[in-house]
């Protein structure tokens, strides 16, 4: 199935690794171009080198006011044009509702809520027909995780603002789409299974739980995300996906 990604161009956040880092690579196997973003410097230069000639590395911060526009003049400098964003940002500390401080919780909602919230603004206002913003969320918009208690907050109310704005651009022929993944095999989720103090338990508890009894690959993720931010998904928008191997119950 040809995805009609070739030389299409993406900005995507949080790209040095894990799920932003699988998903960039996915589109650039299939033909796309994409500006790969990391707090490092050297990391992301490290990871645009790893995806060939078709990637550019630029060091931003999603909670800086500035990043968005450096990012998207980047892309049009770089390769000609801007097709779509993947706003992908590292998950907030871990902690219950009483440890978590506010300094915790500022930090969090400047680059999980705000930082993605510019982005995919002065994405849509640079976007035209056929464009789309994408989010990596978390399964935590339908179910809260125990020990995740800034996640649970702060996820929910950006699905909510990815509705809103599938909404508002929708006329404009731009989509809106999100994904929410739970337990994929990443260094993050690896980190979350450890503070249980025995993650192999932890691990294998989850995946009990899960109708297909494992944890899901950040391949398995990454061309997921390049389906829905191809042309071949042209008619999906305001769609939440959970990537989770089935462990949402509900419909």
């Amino acid at each position: 199935m040809d995805l009609g990604l070739k030389d299409r161009v993406y900005v995507v956040t949080g790209a040095t690794r894990g799920l932003g880092f699988a998903s960039a690579r996915e589109l650039t196997a299939d033909g796309a171009k994409v500006v790969v973003t990391g707090r490092e410097e050297e990391r992301a230069a490290a990871a645009a080198a790893s995806l060939g000639q078709n990637a550019v590395g630029v060091a931003a911060d999603n909670a800086d006011p500035a990043a968005a526009g450096r990012l998207i003049a980047t892309a049009r400098e770089r390769f000609g044009r801007f097709d779509g964003i993947l706003i992908s940002v590292g998950g907030p500390a871990p902690g219950s509702a009483a440890d978590n401080t506010d300094a915790q919780w500022s930090a969090a909602f400047e680059s999980v809520f705000l930082g993605a919230v510019r982005l995919a603004r002065a994405a849509a206002a640079e976007l035209g027909e056929g464009g789309v913003v994408g989010f990596v969320l978390s399964g935590s918009v339908h179910e809260p995780i125990p020990g995740l208690t800034i996640s649970n907050g702060l996820r929910p109310g950006l699905a909510g603002f990815a509705k809103s704005l599938s909404l508002e651009l929708g006329p404009r022929g731009i989509r809106v789409v999100g994904l929410l993944p739970a337990r994929i095999d990443t260094d993050r989720v690896r980190e979350l299974d450890a503070l249980s103090g025995d993650a192999a338990a932890a691990r294998a508890a989850n995946e009990s739980r899960i109708p297909l009894r494992r944890y899901g690959t950040a391949e398995e993720f990454g061309r997921t995300a390049a389906f829905l931010l191809s042309p071949a998904a042209s008619y999906l928008t305001g769609v939440m996906l959970p990537v989770d191997g089935g462990a949402r119950h509900g419909f």
